[in-house]
């Protein structure tokens, strides 16, 4: 095979007695753009960017918290047996489904007591959702996770055997399936961007494709993947999720575009918890923190930075979780 994608030479580097992971420094990355981006976007609806910070703090510890329940209860086994093990996630385990529904409720807790409009808001950020969950996916890459099945092709990806699932030891490269989500990404952000500009969607319109664009490539992801996961009638259990959320997010964009699709409190109360469910996933993936191979050689990368790449985190806080120890995997 002539072109492959190599591995990586190690998954971090030294600073003083401290290991940084680059896994960490890519959701830092990634945090920061959808923050930066996000603030530009309503900056230009006329809005105040500093609430998007506002925002972002309200999201991270509810993110977290989300993230964490998710993981609890669809992947138990892996629930360390003490009194505290539901909360322990320096061992790695937070959900990307669960994360996203939690910072997305708690942000739009906020936003409604600052009296903003919530479906704006939800449309300035969701192109700087997609483009931090694409960085956040790099630090896939380093970590050696988030890949499919055996592949020969000239873009297939060359895995350490010590990083190798159970039954393709002896299969050298594989679908880079965080690659291919990280392109999607982006080419859905910039459609979404494009339609901003040049058509007239309705809020939270462009929020519910961002639903049901990433939830249905998710879809064919999950088919792709082949690192453990709880399976429900022969199927990963993050494509079921995908297939529910990328129906829902059709069924919400096509009732938010009717003619006179205005909905009462009661019906947009519904349609933002369904968002809520939606948010704070999209990126990318339930099933987190699965148990790193016996073989392993470096230790897990760390688990405050695996949160799904939304703005949910302002500079203070990315610096303190550069610090933190442990490691996780992000599904």
């Amino acid at each position: 095979m002539l072109a492959v994608i190599p591995s990586p030479p190690t998954n971090g580097f030294h600073l003083g007695p401290v290991f940084v992971h680059f896994y960490g420094l890519c959701y830092v990355v990634a945090i920061g753009a959808a923050i930066a981006l996000t603030r530009r976007r309503w900056r230009a609806q006329g809005g105040d960017p500093e609430l998007v910070y506002e925002a972002a703090m309200w999201g991270v510890p509810a993110g977290i918290l989300g993230g964490r329940l998710y993981h609890d209860i669809t992947s138990w086994n892996e629930v360390p047996h003490t009194w505290w093990g539901w909360l322990a996630v320096w061992q790695g385990g937070l959900g990307i489904w669960g994360g996203i529904a939690g910072g997305a409720l708690a942000a739009i807790v906020l936003l409604r007591r600052r009296g903003v409009d919530v479906p704006r808001f939800m449309d300035a950020t969701a192109p700087g959702l997609l483009v931090a969950q694409a960085v956040g996916r790099v630090g896939n890459y380093f970590n050696q996770e988030l890949f499919g099945g055996p592949t020969t092709l000239p873009w297939a990806l060359r895995i350490s055997p010590s990083h190798r699932p159970a039954g393709y030891v002896a299969n050298p490269t594989f679908h880079p399936t965080f690659l291919y989500e990280l392109l999607w990404n982006l080419l859905l952000a910039g459609a979404l961007v494009w339609l901003g500009h040049r058509r007239r969607i309705r809020a939270p319109g462009l929020f519910a494709l961002y639903v049901a664009g990433y939830s249905a490539f998710r879809i064919i992801e999950e088919l792709l993947r082949v690192d453990p996961a709880h399976h429900l009638f022969g199927l990963r259990l993050n494509l079921y999720v995908a297939a529910a959320l990328t129906l829902i997010g059709l069924g919400w964009f096509i009732r938010t575009q009717r003619p006179r699709a205005r909905l009462g409190r009661r019906g947009r109360a519904t349609g933002l918890l369904a968002a809520g469910w939606a948010t704070y996933a999209l990126t990318g993936c339930g099933h987190a923190g699965y148990p790193p191979p016996a073989r392993l050689a470096h230790p897990p990368a760390s688990a405050a930075l695996r949160l799904q790449a939304t703005p949910i985190a302002d500079i203070p806080l990315m610096s303190t979780a550069i610090e933190a120890a442990g490691e996780g995997r992000r599904t």
